[in-house]
C-alpha cells in the first residue's frame, strides 16, 4: 500500500506540474501531511535524486526531467498490483503454464499469498474470453490470442498516465524487447500521412490505442504468437490492412500475418472518422438505420431534458457514425482510452452529464454500456455542438472612450473588433474628453484617457492597441463572465439550500451509496423527493462517478422529477473515497422540471468554485455549520 501511495503522489504531481500543498496531497490520498513528507522522501531515494520532487514553502512540485526515471522505478514486484502484472505477463508468455511453487519463490511470496494472486488474475480476466486452468502445481492461461492481447493492453493502460504512450512503461508492461520507440513514432507519422489518401482523418486521441496494439502485434509476432484466423473484412479494411502490413514491414522489419493486419485495420476503422470527400457516396450508406434512429431519439430526448440546442442533422450523423464504431468496439471489448476524460469531466460537468444521459438512452435501445473514456468522446461531440450555439448572455458589452482626433477612434474600434471580436461587443464609442462616466452602462469600458476612479470594468488602453492591451481586456471580459455565472450561483444556492439539509462530517457515510441515502433522506423528510429518486440517484452514480473535482461530488438522478429543486450537503475536513477520487464535499442535488435553467448554473459553477484548492480548504475548514458554510461559500464567490 505504501508503494502504491508513493506512486499516487507522483501521478498527482505529474498531472498538475506546479506547486501542490502537502494538505492537498494528503486530502487526495486520505492520509496526514506527515505521511506525504515520508512518501516524498522515499520517492526521491528511489529515484536517486534528492530533488526529483522538490519541496518548498508552497508545497511540492515534480521535476519534469525526473518523471521518466520515477515512472521507470515505480513498479516492482513488491506490491499486489505489481505482482499481479508480473504474473499475468508470465502466464501470457508461457505456453505450457507455470509452476506454482517456483513462481511464488521468484516473487518472494508464500504459497498462500500466491493463491490469492491467482484469484485476482481470475477476477481480472473474467468475461474477457480467457480462463485460468490449474492441474496440480501447474497453472495455464487459455484463450485466443486476441483476448491475450487485450489483456496486455489493459495492463499497459493501467500503468500509463492519461493515455500517453510511454515507451519505458510499455516495454516493462509487455516485457517487449523488440519494439523500438523511434520506429513506432516513424510508423505513426507514415500511417497518418497515408490515411487521408484513403478518405480518412485520424483521431489523435484514439491513435495512441492503435499504436499500442501495433507494438503488441509486433512483439507477439516476433515471439511467434500470432492471430491465426482472419475474419471477414470489408473493402475499406482490406485497403487499410495493406497499408498497415507494408508499414510494419518497412519500419519494424516484421511480416504481420493477414489476421494481424486485418485486426489492426479494424481497430483503425473504429478510431478514425471518414468524412464524405468529393464524389463519395452519402455517409449514411455506411450507417445502420437502426443506429441512426437510436442516436436521433437519444439526442432529441437530451435536448428536451436539458433545454439545449442539439437537433442538427450534421451533429446527429457524426455522433451516429461514432456510436456505430462504439458498437463494434463493444462487441470485441476494445474500448478506446481518452486522455481528456478527467479534464472534460471537471471543466464541463453539464456537457458530460448530457453525454451520460445520451449513453443511458443508447443502452436501452442498443444494449450499449459505456465507460468514462467513451462517455468523454460523446461529450466532445456534444460540446462541439453546443459551442456553435452559445447563448447570447456570454457576450460582454463594451464602450470605447477615445477623444476625437481625426479618425483615431475609428482605428481603435477596428483594432478592438479585429483582436477581441470573440470576447466583447463594442456597442458605443465616446469621443468626448469629459464623458459622463456614470452613464456608461456597458460591462467594460476601454479608455485611452484616465478614468476618474479605478474600477475592474475600466481598462486603459493605448490609442494603437498593443498585445498587452488585448490580454488585459480579455482578462476583464473573463471576470465579467465569471461574475455573472457566480452571481447566478449565489442566488440559486441561497434559494435551494437550508440548515435542515446540511451535515458536518461523513460519519455513517462509508461509501457512495450510504452517503446518497443519508443526504437523500433529508430531502425525503422535506417532501422534495421520494425513495425512488434516491434509487435513481444511486443508479446514476453507478454509470459514472459524480466526483467532478478532487474535492466535490454532485450525486443526482438523470431525470428532473423533484417537487422543487433542493440541495443537501455534507462537508468534512477529512476526505472520503468517491469512485477513484477522494472528496470533502458531497452535494446531492434534486432538480425539478420547472428549474431546468438552474441545472447548468448549479453544475458548472459549483464545480468551478470547488476546483480551486484554496477555496475548498477555506470553505471546509471554516464551514463548521450551515451558516458558516454559506458565509464562506458566498465570500469565495464574491472574490
Amino acid at each position: 500500500m505504501t508503494r502504491a501511495r508513493q506512486d499516487r503522489v507522483v501521478a498527482l504531481l505529474a498531472r498538475d506540474r506546479g506547486w501542490v500543498t502537502a494538505a492537498t496531497l494528503a486530502d487526495a490520498l486520505g492520509v496526514t501531511p506527515r505521511s506525504i513528507r515520508t512518501y516524498v522522501t522515499a520517492v526521491n531515494a528511489r529515484a536517486g535524486a534528492a530533488d526529483a520532487i522538490e519541496s518548498g514553502p508552497h508545497g511540492y512540485r515534480i521535476d519534469p526531467a525526473a518523471l521518466p526515471r520515477l515512472r521507470e522505478t515505480g513498479a516492482e514486484t513488491g506490491t499486489p498490483r505489481d505482482r499481479l502484472h508480473s504474473l499475468v505477463r508470465t502466464l501470457v508468455d508461457a505456453d505450457d503454464g507455470i509452476d506454482v511453487h517456483e513462481t511464488a519463490a521468484r516473487l518472494y511470496v508464500s504459497d498462500a499469498t500466491f493463491d490469492g494472486d491467482l484469484a485476482r488474475v481470475r477476477g481480472l480476466i473474467a468475461g474477457g474470453g480467457l480462463v485460468l486452468e490449474r492441474q496440480g502445481t501447474r497453472v495455464r492461461l487459455k484463450g485466443p490470442e486476441e483476448a491475450q492481447r487485450r489483456l496486455l493492453s489493459r495492463l499497459v493502460h493501467d500503468e500509463m498516465d492519461a493515455g500517453a504512450l510511454d515507451m519505458p512503461l510499455l516495454r516493462r508492461s509487455l516485457g517487449a524487447e523488440y519494439v523500438d520507440p523511434d520506429a513506432l513514432q516513424a510508423f505513426k507519422s507514415a500511417l497518418v500521412a497515408e490515411l487521408p489518401a484513403l478518405g480518412y482523418y485520424v483521431n489523435e486521441y484514439g491513435i495512441t490505442d492503435v499504436l499500442l496494439h501495433v507494438a503488441i502485434a509486433v512483439d507477439r509476432t516476433r515471439r511467434r504468437r500470432t492471430i491465426e484466423e482472419p475474419g471477414a473484412a470489408s473493402p475499406p479494411a482490406d485497403r487499410i490492412a495493406e497499408v498497415v502490413g507494408a508499414l510494419a514491414e518497412s519500419h519494424f522489419d516484421v511480416s504481420l500475418g493477414a489476421a494481424d493486419t486485418q485486426h489492426l485495420a479494424t481497430l483503425l476503422l473504429t478510431r478514425v472518422v471518414a468524412p464524405a470527400a468529393e464524389g463519395e457516396n452519402d455517409p449514411r450508406e455506411r450507417l445502420d438505420p437502426q443506429v441512426e434512429g437510436a442516436v436521433r431519439d437519444a439526442v432529441d430526448r437530451a435536448a428536451a431534458e436539458f433545454a439545449v440546442d442539439l437537433g442538427h442533422d450534421d451533429f446527429v450523423l457524426r455522433l451516429a457514425l461514432h456510436v456505430q464504431n462504439l458498437l463494434h468496439r463493444a462487441r470485441v471489448g476494445a474500448w478506446s482510452r481518452n486522455p481528456l476524460t478527467r479534464s472534460i469531466k471537471s471543466s464541463y460537468p453539464m456537457i458530460f452529464e448530457v453525454a451520460v444521459f445520451i449513453a443511458v438512452q443508447l443502452r436501452e435501445s442498443l444494449g450499449l454500456d459505456l465507460q468514462d473514456d467513451e462517455l468523454a468522446y460523446i461529450a466532445m461531440h456534444v460540446g462541439g455542438r453546443l459551442e456553435r450555439s452559445r447563448r447570447a448572455d456570454a457576450i460582454v458589452t463594451a464602450t470605447i472612450v477615445c477623444p476625437g482626433y481625426y479618425e483615431l477612434h475609428e482605428l481603435l474600434r477596428s483594432s478592438v473588433v479585429r483582436s477581441l471580436g470573440q470576447d466583447i461587443e463594442v456597442v458605443s464609442v465616446e469621443t468626448r474628453a469629459d464623458p459622463d462616466w456614470a452613464a456608461l452602462g456597458t460591462d467594460v469600458i476601454l479608455t485611452t484617457i484616465a478614468a476618474p476612479a479605478a474600477s475592474d470594468r475600466v481598462v486603459q488602453v493605448q490609442p494603437f492597441l498593443t498585445e498587452s492591451d488585448v490580454e488585459r481586456v480579455r482578462g476583464a471580459a473573463a471576470r465579467v463572465r465569471r461574475g455573472r455565472r457566480l452571481a447566478r450561483l449565489r442566488a440559486e444556492l441561497e434559494q435551494y439550500m437550508d440548515a435542515a439539509s446540511f451535515v458536518r462530517g461523513f460519519e455513517g457515510m462509508g461509501d457512495e451509496e450510504s452517503a446518497i441515502r443519508r443526504l437523500g433522506s433529508l430531502l425525503v423528510a422535506r417532501g422534495v423527493i421520494d425513495d425512488d429518486y434516491i434509487e435513481r440517484t444511486i443508479e446514476r452514480e453507478r454509470l459514472s462517478s459524480t466526483a467532478f473535482t478532487d474535492a466535490l461530488a454532485v450525486p443526482h438522478a438523470l431525470t428532473m422529477t423533484a417537487t422543487r429543486t433542493a440541495i443537501a450537503v455534507a462537508v468534512s475536513e477529512q476526505s472520503t473515497g468517491w469512485g477513484e477520487n477522494r472528496v470533502q464535499v458531497v452535494a446531492l442535488v434534486a432538480f425539478s422540471e420547472s428549474d431546468r435553467a438552474a441545472f447548468q448554473t448549479i453544475f458548472e459553477q459549483l464545480v468551478e468554485v470547488f476546483s480551486e484548492r484554496d477555496s475548498v480548504q477555506r470553505i471546509v475548514r471554516r464551514g463548521v455549520d450551515y451558516a458558516g458554510f454559506i458565509d464562506e461559500l458566498v465570500a469565495v464567490i464574491d472574490g
